[in-house]
């Protein structure tokens, strides 16, 4: 199977799908990549541009959409007793070109023990969770992004 299309999430018609692939963050950014699919069939990523695969994303194959999950990966999680230190901590993260995903008042991160010894140092706190992934996409990423106003819907 080969996949030159991608649906983003929610754009999509979830009857349509046939199989899943499940993708962990390094791998999700990628433009060629042959990937082995839940049910054991493969299937080639074939795009003129590297994309970023987000979950929910539909791979458009002859016969369905192949849906794209973020495989869980071991991460760091990061809360503070104040938003003024969990800012502090973020400004760390982000001065060190981290990627980050931000959830409500946490921030997860790729484990990393040097990383989480220097957010206790600061004030943070850090637990070990294992979940999928999906960091910020940064503001000169392009792409696909859920951020518009309603007359201006342009992928």
């Amino acid at each position: 199977m080969r996949a030159q299309k991608i649906l983003h999430a929610g754009d999509w018609d979830v009857a349509l799908e046939i199989d899943r692939v499940l993708i962990d963050f390094d791998r999700r950014h990628r433009r060629r990549i042959q990937l082995d699919t839940v049910k054991g069939s493969s299937v080639l990523l074939d795009l003129a541009q590297a994309v970023r695969l987000r979950d929910g994303d539909g791979l458009v194959v002859e016969g369905g959409i192949i849906l794209v999950v973020a495989k869980a990966e071991t991460l760091a999680e990061i809360h503070a007793h104040d938003d003024a230190t969990l800012v502090r901590i973020a400004w760390h993260l982000g001065n060190r070109h981290l990627p980050v995903q931000l959830i409500g008042d946490h921030i997860r991160i790729r484990a990393d023990h040097v990383i989480e010894e220097m957010v206790e140092l600061i004030g943070g706190h850090v637990a070990r969770i294992n979940a999928p992934f999906d960091p910020e996409a940064g503001a000169y990423a392009g792409g696909h992004s859920h951020l518009h106003d309603d007359d201006d819907h342009h992928h």
